[in-house]
């Protein structure tokens, strides 16, 4: 499935591993495991679509096509800034950096220090484990997927139908954000991709969801884009 992540045309070739990825997925449970089989399914398809968009190192004329190529780059290329913002909940350490790293390339101190707190280790202090330790990376990225933020929605309650635009003023349903892949979208980086119409990045997390869930079995579902959702706020 991640046909070239061990390539060496990967910055990062061979960093993610299989053994990594079980040991953290069984750290949260229902990941992979809720409802029924085409259910879970979906998930992985969509959990290693969105993480293979974020890490991607594939170009359009790539060997075996340009969405074989997820799980090649491990830190952000070239961060605009240390992505430290005042927190006296999750204050930034003295000359740590908290770009993105891992799958989801989790960034900024207040999702470091929520995601070290769950998953036991201390990335405020030492935020380059994300980059260092695959397991613990890997659990970055499940971290995000399985907590819900609000007023954003976990992807996993997304994908697996736990989620309804319903609530006292129906603003989920008016602002386009429907049950499906596209929501997950918008959780993650809706503020710069969502409700802008059609455009590259979302296509190129379709086209990554598509090929997993063809690789699966998996049906893909409806509201696959974002192009006309509102971003969360």
């Amino acid at each position: 499935m991640l046909k070239h992540c061990n390539d060496a045309a990967c910055a990062d070739k061979g960093f993610y591993t299989y053994n990594a990825f079980i040991i953290a997925s069984n750290s949260f449970r229902g990941f992979g495991t809720t409802d029924d089989d085409a259910t879970r399914k979906r998930e992985i398809a969509a959990f290693l679509a969105q993480m293979s968009h974020e890490t991607t190192g594939g170009w359009p004329t790539a060997p075996d096509g340009l969405y074989s190529w997820g799980y090649c780059f491990v830190q952000e290329r070239n961060p605009p800034s240390n992505y430290c913002v005042a927190s006296s909940q999750w204050p930034c350490a003295a000359g740590k950096k908290y770009y993105g790293q891992g799958p989801i390339q989790i960034s900024y101190n207040y999702n470091y220090g929520p995601a070290g707190k769950a998953i036991g280790s201390d990335l405020l202090n030492n935020p380059d484990l994300v980059a260092t330790d695959t397991t613990i990376s890997f659990k970055t990225a499940l971290w995000f997927w399985m907590t819900p933020q609000s007023p954003r929605p976990s992807c996993h309650d997304v994908i697996t139908g736990r989620w309804m635009p319903t609530n006292p003023c129906g603003t989920n349903a008016a602002a386009g954000r429907l049950p499906g892949y596209g929501v997950i979208t918008n959780i993650i980086n809706g503020g710069l991709e969502c409700g802008k119409g059609s455009n590259d990045k979302v296509a190129d997390r379709i086209g990554f969801y598509k090929r997993y869930c063809d690789l699966l079995g998996a049906s893909y579902g409806d509201n696959l884009d974002c192009y006309n959702q509102r971003p969360f706020t």
